[in-house]
């Protein structure tokens, strides 16, 4: 792939440092020699850090070497960290601050010319079989201990290729990163697809296209980071889009460049496909897994339907399960300490259609897992958990299913609770989460119970009931905006 690069264009820049293929093999060698030198040079390598041409130049030495990279998300706690780091046994990680490293027990710092240091371990890693994995990617945690998704270099440069030649007819040149490097959909989809067509990656750091953590966002800064970079695409989830449509004007001059916004992560209401144009943005609906090396389906010019995340991408085939489950075909999926699936179809866990010309819908989630308006997957029994460790709370239901928030319905512990020591509970809850698993608005209600139909009988909450009769309530969580 690197020796197809085109010679003289600038290939990634942060907007002040620019890299066409020369200075961009320069300081892939350089990388390559410092994590040759290091006392185990076989061992996998993580990476925590904004995003920069930086980041995605380890990503690429980690493939000329043949090692397996490890991101950490930064919207991770401390202890998720830790558990990735643990379970995948890195033995060095990029930083950009060492002492951030050292407080991860990586404290022999290696010389980096540049704005990352590699920070090496001096404990011996736990050994983990990582044959042919050249990133371990480890979701957003649908609980506190996230899962690790295997993947090979080829899987996802057959995904870019797919889409480089699904967006060719656009003639993209400039791709503005807006979602962190450690999700696999910016990751991909963005930069892996921009080098094979040639166009300008254009990464600077995140706080300078708004984004704050896992679900802060401030759409002004996006809108003038487009304006000011020009980008043709961006890559955004279902609520970034909604607060960009909320925060711009009908044929908006600072989103004149775009030509192509793809919106993934998430369920997108119709209506929002709607306002996003009637504003200029020209957007396509898409569906990916991690498992599946990201996108799997997307809209494209000439080839999309409303309602629909698009057809398969040419590399992938899709077919429907007899309970409605969609499977894809092609991904030889695993995660960390498990085999690779048995069979040619991975069971998604999402229900869905294809219509008679093969564009598929995605009908909602097999599972209780929430997936917010930020793309984040979230099982409501985690937060539950925690809520329940209160001491005040006796029974809750976590909800916020595409919101850009969690909310939750609350059943005191004991008569005459005030308000005042319900959110203090929340509070204690929430600070044993990460902000994206955090609440941040809630109700009281009375006691879910078998005789109401909203408990089975050994104590579960039925998910389906409790939604319907309290319909209302868990409406007024998410009608007004957060001040």
């Amino acid at each position: 792939m690197l020796d197809s690069l085109p010679g003289t264009a600038v290939l990634l820049t942060d907007g002040r440092r620019e890299f066409d293929r020369a200075a961009l093999m320069q300081r892939l060698a350089d990388l390559c020699a410092v994590l040759r030198a290091r006392a185990r040079p076989e061992a996998p390598v993580g990476i925590l850090a904004d995003n920069s041409p930086d980041w995605l130049m380890v990503d690429l030495a980690t493939q000329v070497l043949g090692l397996t990279l490890v991101p950490l998300p930064l919207f991770f706690t401390p202890q998720q960290w830790m558990h990735v780091i643990a379970e995948s046994g890195v033995g060095a990680l990029f930083c950009a601050d060492p002492a951030q490293g050292a407080a991860l027990g990586f404290d022999a710092v290696l010389a980096v010319d540049g704005p990352l240091a590699l920070c090496e371990t001096r404990r011996s890693p736990h050994a983990v079989n990582l044959t042919g994995v050249q990133k371990l990617t480890f979701t957003s945690g649908t609980t506190s201990a996230p899962k690790g998704v295997c993947l090979s270099a080829a899987r996802q440069w057959e995904v870019a290729t797919a889409l480089r030649e699904g967006v060719a007819p656009l003639g993209l040149e400039r791709h503005l990163c807006l979602l962190p490097f450690a999700v696999l959909l910016e990751n991909i989809a963005g930069p892996y697809t921009a080098l094979l067509s040639g166009a300008t990656t254009i990464c600077p750091p995140l706080a300078e296209t708004g984004m704050q953590g896992a679900s802060g966002f401030d759409p002004v800064a996006c809108l003038e980071a487009i304006a000011r970079y020009a980008p043709h695409s961006i890559t955004l989830v279902p609520q970034m889009l909604q607060a960009l449509v909320a925060a711009s004007a009908p044929d908006d001059p600072r989103i004149a460049s775009l030509r192509f916004v793809a919106v993934g992560g998430g369920k997108m209401p119709p209506q929002l496909l709607a306002a996003a144009r009637a504003r200029g943005f020209p957007v396509y609906e898409g569906y990916g897994l991690s498992e599946c090396a990201s996108v799997v389906a997307l809209n494209l010019p000439g080839a999309e339907r409303d309602g629909s995340v698009g057809r398969p991408l040419a590399h992938r085939r899709v077919a429907i399960a007899g309970d409605g489950e969609i499977l894809v075909e092609g991904c030889a999926a695993h995660y960390l300490g498990q085999p690779v699936q048995d069979g040619p179809w991975l069971a998604t866990g999402d229900l869905g259609h294809l219509d008679a010309d093969g564009f598929l819908f995605v009908d909602g989630r097999k599972k209780d897992i929430l997936i917010t308006g930020y793309g984040r997957n979230v099982s409501p029994e985690w937060p539950e958990a925690a809520l329940l460790g209160s001491g005040a709370i006796a029974q809750a239901i976590v909800v916020g299913e595409g919101q850009p928030w969690l909310g939750a319905l609350l059943v005191p512990a004991r008569p005459g609770l005030t308000l005042v020591q319900l959110q203090e509970a929340v509070d204690r809850a929430n600070a044993q989460l990460p902000d994206y698993a955090q609440l941040r608005r809630w109700r009281a209600v009375p006691p879910f119970t078998p005789a109401a139909g909203l408990l089975t009988s050994n104590g579960r909450l039925r998910r389906a009931a409790i939604h319907t009769t309290h319909a209302n309530e868990i409406a007024s969580l998410f009608d007004q905006p957060e001040l």
